[in-house]
């Protein structure tokens, strides 16, 4: 019964781990995407170098 349990924390971890980080790819793809394509200046040009440095093309 043991092994059964440490077998569930472990499977329970990893799932909460897969989780967080897949929240927060689709958090930083989100904003990278929706600041390149604003319509402010001010939040377009702060985006701009770093979209440029991951060769994401926004003219």
């Amino acid at each position: 019964m043991a092994s059964t349990t440490a077998t569930t924390v472990g499977t329970t971890e990893r799932s909460e781990t897969l989780r967080a980080a897949a929240i927060a790819l689709i958090l930083g793809v989100s904003l990278v995407f929706l600041t390149g394509f604003a319509y402010s200046e001010v939040i377009h040009n702060a985006a701009h170098d770093t979209r440029h440095s991951l060769s994401f093309p926004c003219h």
